[in-house]
């Protein structure tokens, strides 16, 4: 057997998604682990990328990958994958590697499972279905086999020790994948602490936080347990806080050790994007709220009252 994960980088930091998915590719038995990256500047990424687990990195650097784009780096993954005979090819999900992965289906006539959370030695992967009530057994029926995994699947764990071996691919990049420009970028407004997608704790506001300015709320809480601040979609549509925060289905999919839900009811949508979280704590003034359904811990309560205690509860406990 032998795997080829693609590891996600932005700027100069690979994303911690991928390199779980390739720690967890480490311990699939026998199997031949290699990782892939494309864009500008990343050779220099290629030995940080071998201490989670690669035996092997290819590395395509080239200006012509950048801003990142789908279909060039289909290009040249498809290209190491056929070059090399990978019969397995993983990802972590993320925009970008959803794209990445139904463009690589197409390209290599491959099977694709995907929100995945877990897979076995033998390839036999595991997906939630019924709202998360269970996990059923997929697979694939040919190789190459093409697998994307639900953002926290997998903890990244840098085990591996020693040079790897770093294979320079040439860029070839077709036609048609040189047909979409990205004309713009907004940047991020930068954060003091971890994104949503990374961070262990996450606090999310929903809109019985009542009004924007009541989401210092949130900021609070989250600074005193050192996590990020997540919303709903019915906030950020509110223009409340910015969609960089959205959790939810066409959110982001988040899976912490610990969130905690403010004011929020707990529709299907946002389910989506966070009920694989180890331990889900709510407060809601509603005792119905959905969101009960699916928490570890229920507090029914004014979150204008509950939170500022609890903040201070918090900020005493790690000051004493």
């Amino acid at each position: 057997m032998s795997v080829l994960v693609f590891i996600e980088h932005h700027g100069s930091e690979l994303q911690k998604g991928s390199l779980g998915v390739l720690t967890k590719a480490a311990t699939l038995g026998d199997a031949d682990v290699a990782a892939v990256l494309v864009g500008g500047g990343v050779k220099a990424l290629a030995s940080e990328a071998a201490t989670f687990g690669a035996a092997k990195v290819f590395v395509a650097e080239s200006d012509d990958l950048e801003p990142p784009l789908p279909q060039p780096r289909v290009d040249v993954i498809a290209k190491v994958a056929q070059e090399n005979g990978y019969d397995t090819i993983l990802l972590a999900n993320s925009v970008l590697a959803a794209d990445v992965a139904a463009g690589l289906s197409a390209r290599l006539d491959a099977g694709l499972n995907w929100d995945l959370v877990d897979i076995d030695a033998d390839f036999t992967g595991k997906r939630p279905a019924l709202q998360d009530s269970v996990y059923v057994d997929v697979g694939w029926t040919s190789t190459p086999r093409i697998a994307l995994f639900r953002a926290g699947s997998f903890d990244a764990s840098a085990t591996a020790s020693g040079e790897p071996q770093i294979v320079d691919v040439a860029v070839e990049l077709s036609e048609h994948s040189r047909g979409a420009k990205i004309v713009s970028q907004e940047l991020e407004e930068s954060s003091s602490g971890p994104s949503i997608e990374d961070a262990d704790i996450v606090v999310a506001g929903g809109r019985g936080l009542g009004a924007p300015e009541n989401f210092s709320l949130a900021e609070e809480l989250a600074r005193a347990l050192g996590g990020a601040v997540g919303a709903t979609r019915a906030v950020v549509d509110a223009g409340w806080y910015p969609y960089s925060a959205q959790i939810g289905q066409t959110g982001k999919v988040v899976s912490p050790k610990l969130y905690v839900a403010l004011g929020i009811s707990g529709a299907i949508q946002h389910k989506v994007g966070m009920q694989s979280s180890n331990v889900i704590v709510s407060i809601n003034k509603d005792a119905n709220a959905p969101i009960f359904e699916f928490s570890d811990l229920g507090v029914v309560g004014d979150v204008h009252e509950i939170v500022p205690k609890l903040t201070e509860l918090i900020a005493q406990r790690k000051s004493s």
